[in-house]
């Protein structure tokens, strides 16, 4: 850990460092490539490249869980700040927190807020963020550079703690993950805290799959823009262009998958791990699941982390969820 003042209410927290990155984006691409079929994980999108593309997924007609989730929190703001009572927030996957100004003002209005906790894997958005955060809500910023799925048992509540885990990034852990997350973190909350988490809900197949196949085409090039962080960082010679975007629902297991599908045979080189990789036509590496959850899935994987739901609110159209959890005992 190395914790750096950048201002007098600004302080930087950072588990993770540059070539802890670097190690482990080898130990994946390493071991993805090689299995069989073949797998890479979705941390591994957001560049700045990848960061922007899904910026722009965002906004697309096809992509609603933002604009659902978004119409949930602004209606519903000031109903969890009254109930969290929480004079710290604190988001996992903070990003920038925009989405989160939504709670920070609703809290800064209730008159509670004293403090923000921001945990992201990524530092230069951190270290820009956090001094915004800071002038404009007047309180003090911690900035936690770290990778959640690794670090956060070491997360600290101080006070009166709502922990946000928003955007249905929950999504992206398969079921024994999601127990060791929520378990992990039911076991931070101190009495009085509350956890606020968003996941997007079942529904009809066509509109799950068109929300990762977009018609522009931009998810299927967020999608190949894995491969070109692979040739950047692991001095590459993947063909980007020659990888079609492929995303279906997997009813069995109730999630989207998306992976690049080869086209024609081919062969790459990842000079950095000395790594030859061959493709047959047609192979698929797996990228990214979203799991899709109904409202009493969502209940009673929090009560078995030894969480209890307190409130929970859907948008009009019933496409997203948000539920306000506490710890059960």
């Amino acid at each position: 850990m190395t914790p750096q003042l950048t201002d007098d209410r600004c302080t930087i927290e950072v588990h993770l460092e540059p070539g802890d990155l670097d190690a482990a984006l080898r130990a994946d691409v390493l071991a993805g490539l090689t299995a069989t079929p073949k797998h890479l994980p979705p941390k591994w999108f957001y560049d700045d490249r990848g960061s922007q593309l899904f910026d722009e997924i965002t906004r697309l007609p096809e992509y609603y869980p933002t604009r659902r989730e978004t119409e949930i929190l602004e209606r519903e703001a000031a109903t969890i700040a009254r109930l969290s009572g929480a004079t710290t927030l604190l988001e996992l996957g903070s990003g920038t927190s925009t989405k989160t100004t939504l709670l920070l003002d609703a809290l800064a209005e209730h008159g509670s807020l004293e403090r923000i906790v921001a945990f992201d894997v990524c530092e230069p958005v951190l270290r820009d963020a956090a001094p915004t955060l800071a002038q404009r809500y007047d309180v003090g910023v911690h900035a936690v550079v770290g990778d959640f799925e690794r670090h956060l048992d070491r997360l600290r509540t101080d006070g009166r703690t709502l922990v946000a885990f928003l955007g249905g990034t929950i999504g992206n852990l398969r079921p024994a993950e999601r127990a060791r997350f929520l378990r992990t973190l039911a076991g931070r909350l101190q009495p009085g805290d509350r956890f606020l988490l968003g996941t997007d809900l079942v529904k009809d197949p066509a509109r799950l799959v068109a929300a990762y196949d977009d018609a522009a085409g931009v998810t299927a090039e967020f999608n190949r823009n894995v491969l070109r962080v692979l040739n950047r960082e692991l001095d590459g010679d993947l063909d980007p262009d020659r990888f079609r975007h492929v995303a279906l629902w997997n009813a069995e297991a109730s999630w989207i998958e998306m992976h690049l599908e080869a086209v024609g045979a081919q062969q790459a080189r990842l000079a950095a791990l000395d790594l030859d990789v061959s493709f047959d036509d047609g192979e698929r590496i797996h990228t990214e699941i979203s799991a899709k959850l109904t409202p009493d899935g969502v209940a009673e994987e929090l009560a078995a982390a030894g969480l209890a739901v307190e409130q929970r609110w859907t948008d009009g159209a019933g496409d997203f969820l948000v539920t306000l959890a506490r710890g059960a005992t």
